[in-house]
């Protein structure tokens, strides 16, 4: 019987817990908070200008802001919804990735055609590496050994040894490739291109390409699918693809590569995230100003919530 009421209490006590959703509003300068639980924005707070990519530490306890138009990096102290300093992140920063030592943060420069490597802990600049031009995309492998940026007028993926900080390998894809995506035991990369209408599957081990997918939606013309955002299930079941100007995601096979299902959701369509049990999906639509939750069980979009201006990045800290 007390087997029983404790997980009772710790359902119910889990079930009244919500996550916190931030969102970057790129127009209003502003983020966004969503409550997971009311899906109501809570809170909102001004940021620098242009705020884009965003992206949290291993504790959850800073958020990271690319603020495109102050050419830095913003630190939000996450308790206290505060800046608390910046980063010398260089020239347009878009979008980036926190290496798993929860030090190094590797920036895409999209004016300067360099990734800049930053030490988050000392906040200074460690090197900065040439890369293709308008890098956009930036992930880095689970174990912590290899980044790989997208350069969006270059049409490459450059794959780069983060104990050197050596461009180690180019793979050519489709037109303007925007986001990259590993897998959650690192095996593979998934790799969006917005002009060319593809999502390229490629094996992290043999550098090889497994798969292009290319996506049909009935009644919308073939150059408003414009793949941009990409995330996973840990379960390595699906992988949501945000389609742009299509106004929809994308829901496919992550084993066979199909594409099962397209979901309406708002306008202009750029980014991902799901809360901490994946239950929920949250997507940022720029033009309609909304984020729409889709439940990842059903398939099913269930509403959307109005926010800034242009939102454009997700990021998630899990109900305690």
């Amino acid at each position: 019987m007390k087997k029983i009421l404790l997980t009772a209490f710790l359902f119910l006590s889990s079930s009244l817990l919500a996550d916190i959703i931030y969102v970057s509003n790129e127009k209003d300068n502003t983020l966004s908070l969503i409550d997971s639980k009311t899906q109501k924005v809570i809170k909102t707070i001004e940021v620098g200008q242009r705020p884009r990519g965003i992206i949290l530490n291993k504790d959850k306890s800073l958020l990271y802001i690319c603020a495109s138009d102050d050419d830095t990096v913003q630190i939000l102290d996450t308790k206290t919804n505060k800046i608390i300093g910046d980063l010398p992140s260089g020239d347009d920063p878009e979008q980036f990735s926190l290496h798993p030592n929860d030090k190094h943060l590797y920036i895409a420069n999209e004016d300067d055609a360099v990734i800049t490597v930053v030490d988050v802990k000392k906040r200074e600049v460690v090197t900065q590496i040439d890369v293709g031009v308008e890098p956009e995309g930036m992930a880095i492998s689970p174990d912590g050994k290899i980044a790989i940026n997208s350069s969006e007028t270059s049409n490459f993926l450059h794959w780069i040894d983060t104990s050197t900080y050596k461009i180690i390998h180019n793979t050519p894809v489709d037109q303007r490739p925007r986001h990259i995506e590993f897998s959650k035991s690192g095996d593979k990369i998934w790799a969006s291109s917005e002009i060319g209408g593809t999502v390229t599957i490629i094996d992290t081990k043999s550098k090889s390409k497994l798969q292009t997918i290319s996506f049909k939606i009935p009644g919308i013309y073939k150059d408003l699918i414009q793949p941009v955002g990409i995330k996973l299930s840990s379960d390595g079941k699906y992988a949501f693809v945000a389609l742009g100007p299509a106004n929809h995601i994308a829901v496919v096979d992550a084993k066979t590569y199909k594409v099962l299902k397209y979901l309406l959701v708002g306008k202009r369509v750029w980014q991902l995230a799901f809360v901490e049990n994946e239950t929920k999906l949250y997507v940022a639509n720029g033009v309609s100003s909304d984020v729409s939750i889709i439940d990842v069980k059903k398939l099913k979009v269930l509403k959307s919530i109005k926010v800034g201006r242009y939102p454009w990045g997700l990021a998630v800290i899990a109900s305690k």
